[in-house]
Order: structure tokens, then sequence, then C-alpha cells
């Protein structure tokens, strides 16, 4: 049986493997088994932080949209007014209010009170 030789397969491989690792400092960046495990490890990192970016901004228009309710009325709560804006069944989600209460605060008073006055 003749001998295959596969070096240019085995090395273009690792070359399209060390492209990804271009950026990593030290053995990260140089060492081939180093460069596999870093790739994985980094893959996982960014699939976890999308996920949680996502949780944060969430986060940040809850907290938002809490301050802008609160400085329209007192005894008025971000809860409330969540709840209230189901009731009544329009269909705003969390960043396009808060996107209103930065923008012009005004008419997030105007849409808190036509909630109120429906009487849900």
């Amino acid at each position: 049986m003749t001998r295959i030789k596969r070096g240019s397969i085995a090395r273009a491989r690792r070359t399209k493997i060390r492209f990804f690792a271009s950026k990593f400092r030290g053995s990260h960046s140089r060492l081939t088994r180093t460069i596999i495990q870093q790739g994985l490890r980094a893959f996982v990192s960014s699939q976890r932080d999308r996920h949680k970016k996502k949780r944060d901004f969430r986060r940040l228009w809850i907290t938002r949209l809490n301050a802008a309710i609160r400085a329209i009325g007192v005894g008025y709560s971000y809860s409330a007014s969540i709840h209230n804006l189901y009731k009544s069944q329009l269909i705003l989600n969390r960043k396009i209010l808060t996107q209103i209460a930065i923008s012009n605060r005004n008419c997030l008073y105007m849409i808190s009170n036509e909630i109120l006055k429906s009487g849900v």
C-alpha cells in the first residue's frame, strides 16, 4: 500500500483555525491545540453573551420606563402600567415605550392617560 501524504491538507486545516485565532494573545494564537480550545470557548462565550445582551437591554428598558412613568404621576408604577397596557390590548413593547418616553414624554403621558380613561 502506498503512503498517502496529506501534509498540505493538515496545514490548510490548521491555517484555517489559526486565521480565526489570529487576534488572540500568546500561545492562544500559536499552538494548535490551544487554538482549538480557545476557539470553542470563544464560540460558547459569544453565544452566551448574545442571550445575555437581550436580558440586559430588557432590564435597561424596564428601568427607564419605570423612571419615566413614576415621573408622570404619583402612585402609578411600571407594573401597573404594563398590566393596564395588556388589559387594554395595546401592542406596544417595552423598547418602543422607552423610545417614546425618551424622545417625547408628553406622548407617554397621553398614552398612560388613555389607558387610565378607558376604565380598564
